[in-house]
């Protein structure tokens, strides 16, 4: 399971480095900040119910913060 987690980590550089050509900054620097998040964890050795739930807890925080960012800080479109 830490091995997933350093994959999650390429995935989010690759993005991440995308975003930064794309001169997309703060979306790459966000990235980027992921990519550090996963790769620390991926070599911390944590146990398999303890990545899992690491996962969620990410998975739940990051849903939570893309509805509320497109509910109530992007404009309607009109």
């Amino acid at each position: 399971m830490d091995r997933m987690f350093r994959v999650l980590g390429f995935f989010t550089l690759t993005i991440g480095l995308m975003a930064f050509a794309g001169n997309l900054t703060e979306m790459a620097l966000l990235f980027f900040l992921q990519t550090a998040f996963f790769v620390i964890l991926g070599y911390m050795k944590f146990t398999e119910k303890t990545y899992i739930l690491l996962f969620w807890g990410y998975m739940i925080l990051t849903f939570t913060g893309f509805s509320y960012w497109t509910i109530f800080e992007m404009e309607l479109p009109l």
